[in-house]
């Protein structure tokens, strides 16, 4: 993809400048490596007024310019495709259907916090993906059994040290 960096920053200024389509940007400038961004965070949150929700493939440094301080994270997929490979690697999934990676991203959507909601953060952060991947494979690990995709029976009790 490359930078696209003239059509992020028409989009975003004009969705600025407009109204149109809503008060706080989302960009996920999700190509790697680092000098393949379609944008920086620096660009969007500068381009946005500070206004925009940035995540990114690749890491960028914390922004702190004119009192607005965000940590942009990493749109990655090491939050999902290990826990979901984990969780159905421990109960036997005799499958993994789409349902999985729902339940997977509705797990990793509720360790986001208020606190990484503050500094701009959509994702929890990557160093804590230890703790992420067993919560995250925990749910998956439950839906399999849900499902009757599970060849371990019986489920497990304690399933975290499962």
């Amino acid at each position: 993809i490359g930078r696209t960096v003239a059509r992020v920053r028409e989009a975003v200024v004009s969705t600025q400048s407009t109204g149109r389509n809503n008060e706080r940007p989302i960009i996920f400038a999700l190509s790697n490596p680092t000098s393949k961004s379609e944008c920086t965070a620096d660009e969007a949150y500068t381009w946005s007024n500070n206004k925009a929700v940035f995540a990114s493939g690749s890491p960028f440094p914390r922004y702190d310019k004119n009192g607005a301080v965000f940590e942009p994270g990493q749109g990655n997929n090491a939050y999902i495709f290990p826990a979901v490979a984990l969780g159905v690697m421990c109960c036997g999934s005799i499958r993994i259907p789409d349902d999985l990676f729902l339940t997977a991203a509705e797990a990793l959507s509720e360790l986001v916090s208020e606190k990484d909601l503050a500094v701009g953060r959509v994702y929890p952060r990557l160093s804590d993906i230890k703790e992420i991947s067993v919560h995250v494979s925990v749910a998956v690990i439950k839906r399999c059994y849900e499902l009757n995709l599970a060849t371990v029976l019986p489920m497990p009790d304690d399933l975290e040290t499962f």
